[in-house]
This record gives structure tokens, sequence and C-alpha cells, in this order.
């Protein structure tokens, strides 16, 4: 199994990404500012520690999640994130 990293934001947001037989998961640490990404597949952000926001795609209002929540968001979309905190996700692509 290959682990690959990849760094972001210059290194404000670092994550390690793997693959199974069950599919492709990333884990990441996002340090405190607004980002945005954008998705090649669909993905599933599951919330490990803390709280996060989130401006998902077609949306106004940003929403709020906490550790233990998760949200989904579809493939060739983009999505803002907005910490106050450092912050620990897993992310579930493409299942």
């Amino acid at each position: 199994m290959m682990i690959t990293e990849n760094t972001y934001f210059d290194g404000n947001v670092k994550s390690l990404g793997y693959e199974t037989t069950e599919g492709k998961s990333t884990i990441g640490i996002i340090n405190p500012g607004e980002y945005e990404f954008g998705t090649a597949d669909k993905e599933i952000m599951h919330i490990v520690e803390g709280k996060l926001s989130a401006l998902l795609p077609n949306q106004t209002d940003w929403q709020h999640f906490e550790a233990g929540s998760s949200f989904e968001v579809s493939a060739n979309s983009n999505l803002k994130l907005k910490q106050k905190y450092k912050q620990l996700i897993c992310a579930s692509i493409g299942n």
C-alpha cells in the first residue's frame, strides 16, 4: 500500500493519502485560515476533532460541523473551509 503526502497553501494544509480495496482515503490537518478546494471525485468529509465551517457547493450560507459529523461534496466541485483552530479531517474519496 502506497502512502502519498500532499501539502497545500504554503504548508497550512497537509494530508496523507492511501488506497485500500474499499477505496481511497486521506487524513488531513488544517491550520487556522480560510481555504478553497476543488474535488475531482465525490468526497465524504468526516470531522475527527474540533469544529469546522464549510461553504458547500451551490450554497450561500456557511454550515458548521463538529467532531463526529460528516458531509458530502460532489465530484468536480469547489468548497471553502474556514477554520479557527487546528483541525483533523478524514476524507473518503470516490466511495
